[in-house]
Parts: C-alpha cells; sequence; structure tokens
C-alpha cells in the first residue's frame, strides 16, 4: 500500500493544476488539431465508470468525424483485455491497469504487449447517505467495515454505525453495504487498496454499475459504498479518508486530490492494440488524441474527474507516434 500510494504521490506532483478552484484544463494542454481521412466504426468495451466519459468523448469526436460511428459497452474493466485480443473492440477502458496475467494473454496472442494510455484522475469515494452524520473514516475502518479478513489491522468488524464513532440514535443502526462486483476495475482497485488485499464480506449488495452503487446508498440511510467521483450525487456525501488513525483526513476536493493527499486517488486508462513497428489505426489515433486535448480534458472536468497535467498529456501523445 505505501508503495503504491508514493508511486501515486511521484506522478500527480506533475499535475501543475493543483490549487485551481474550479478545476481546470492544463492552459499547455493543446486543442484538437482535426485531420482528414477518419472515418469507420470504433467499438469500446470495458470500464463502465468510464462509460460516461466513452460517451462524451465518442459524441465530441463525432462533431469533428461525422462519418465515424461509436458503439460503447460498459460491462466492468475485467471484460476489456478479452475484447482487445478477441479484436470485437479497438477501445479497451479500464479503471484500473491491466494485471499481468492479462497482458501475458494479450501478449501471447499478439507477441507484443497493448498499449497503455491515462486518460484522466479520479478519486474513487466512500460515499454514505447525505442524512448519515458521519464525515470521516480511516482506511483500517473502511476495511472492518467493507471485508471479512480485515488485513489493514483493524482489531474488530464493524458491524454498526454506532461502531464507526457515530453516537446517538445512529449508534444502534446496521451499516448496510454496497459495491461493484468481480468484474469491475473499481472492485479491484477498492479490494487492493483499501481492503489491503483481502476479501469481501458476502453482505456486499453488488450492483452492476457505479451508478447503481450511489442510486442504492441514496435510497438506504444506513448504506455505505464506493464509486468514482464522477458519479456523486446530491442524495449522497463523500467522506474524508485518513491512512491510519493520527494521519490527516482529507477529502475528494480536486486541489487535494491533484496533490496527492487523497489515499484512494487513481488514474483511468485506455488500453489498445497497437503494433510496435506498424503505424497506428487513424481512427484509434485520433480518437485517442481528441481525448488527451484540450476538448477530451475539458469533457473530463464535465463528467466530474480530473484532468491530466501538459506533462503527461505529452507523454501519452509520444506512445500514438
Amino acid at each position: 500500500m505505501k508503495r503504491v500510494w508514493i508511486a501515486w504521490t511521484a506522478l500527480v506532483s506533475l499535475s501543475g493544476i493543483a490549487g485551481a478552484s474550479p478545476i481546470q484544463v492544463d492552459e499547455a494542454v493543446a486543442p484538437y488539431a482535426k485531420v482528414g481521412g477518419v472515418a469507420g466504426n470504433l467499438n469500446s468495451i470495458g470500464s463502465d465508470t468510464l462509460n460516461n466519459l466513452m460517451t462524451l468523448w465518442a459524441e465530441g469526436f463525432q462533431k469533428n468525424y461525422p462519418n465515424v460511428r461509436t458503439q460503447i459497452e460498459g460491462k466492468g474493466s475485467s471484460t476489456a483485455p478479452p475484447a482487445l485480443i478477441a479484436a470485437t473492440a479497438q477501445i479497451g477502458p479500464m479503471s484500473r491497469e491491466m494485471k499481468p496475467t492479462e497482458v501475458d494473454e494479450f501478449e501471447k496472442k499478439f507477441g507484443y504487449e497493448p498499449t497503455q494510455v491515462r486518460v484522466a484522475v479520479d478519486a474513487l469515494a466512500v460515499y454514505v447517505n447525505k442524512d448519515n452524520p458521519i464525515e470521516k473514516l480511516t482506511l483500517p475502518q473502511v476495511d472492518a467495515i467493507f471485508s471479512k479478513t480485515r488485513h489493514c489491522g483493524a482489531a474488530a468488524a464493524i458491524d454498526t454505525w454506532g461502531a464507526a464513532g457515530v453516537s446517538g440514535e445512529w449508534a444502534a443502526k446496521p451499516i448496510s453495504l454496497y459495491g461493484r462486483n468481480s468484474a469491475s476495475g473499481t472492485y479491484g482497485f477498492f479490494k487492493e487498496n483499501a481492503l489491503c488485499k483481502g476479501d469481501f464480506r458476502d453482505t456486499v449488495k453488488e450492483q452492476p454499475g457505479s451508478a447503481s452503487v450511489v442510486q442504492g446508498v441514496t435510497e438506504d440511510v444506513q448504506g455505505i459504498g464506493y464509486s468514482g467521483i464522477g458519479y456523486k450525487t446530491s442524495g449522497v456525501k463523500a467522506l474524508s479518508i485518513a491512512n491510519k488513525e493520527g494521519d490527516e483526513y482529507v477529502n475528494t476536493d480536486p486541489e487535494l486530490v491533484l496533490a496527492g493527499r487523497y489515499p484512494l486517488a487513481r488514474f483511468l486508462y485506455v488500453y489498445v492494440n497497437r503494433h510496435p513497428d506498424r503505424p497506428m489505426d487513424p481512427l484509434v489515433r485520433e480518437f485517442l488524441k481528441f481525448i488527451v486535448s484540450r476538448e477530451g480534458q475539458q469533457i473530463v472536468v464535465k463528467d466530474g474527474y480530473l484532468p491530466l497535467s501538459a506533462k503527461i498529456v505529452g507523454q501519452e501523445l509520444e506512445k500514438l507516434k
């Protein structure tokens, strides 16, 4: 966990846009430059977290290229690698990095690794109902609430809101759990970083999508769930999180996420099949260039996520040459 967090901090320190309020796209990120001869069908299969973003990016892209037709399916990050391997999709959005086993399967088929492109920054939020008085939790407490293994070090399970630190009439209320299924990259990221690679409780109500988790917590006053910050609504609130007791509790404000202070921050990715010795498919290349352009990153902000810095955009554009 500590190594992951140090690596994240090193990356987001490149942002150059922390402290901006409201959050804006880095001025050094170039606008998209339209090219000729781009047409065809573009299929995307993968992350539900990225489903809204993929739809908005596709709409923006089609304004430049009316002869492009897009089809987007978001059933979980684990569906992206098989779709790329089977060539049923050219775009594989994922809310986590590919596992080594997934990379190996791809390389076994094609003889080279898939190309990973970072497309946005997300804060994976722990949500409670807006009427719940709780404001903060440590990661060991989150683990004690959601997992049956408590690998993060909590001495006992947390089953009621009183055990989580809420007093008064809330103390005896049982906690109701909402989460994603194992096909979800959000599920995998949360399992690794909030549960210290432990196992979820059997009582977690697994939802088909990120919006369903938020909706479940909205309708269940005793509920708690996890989802990307882009899915936040007025019916829930995101808790401040500390790595452990005695550490700073940090909320999901953009400047804190981009400064590397929020413990459950992550990149969002798109994977593609790019042969290292052949020109990239112009349709796929231009779509990815649009995503990391000024217009594409403005869509990121519009959808509630955080944009990439110009330095990171430059690194991703190098992969497309």
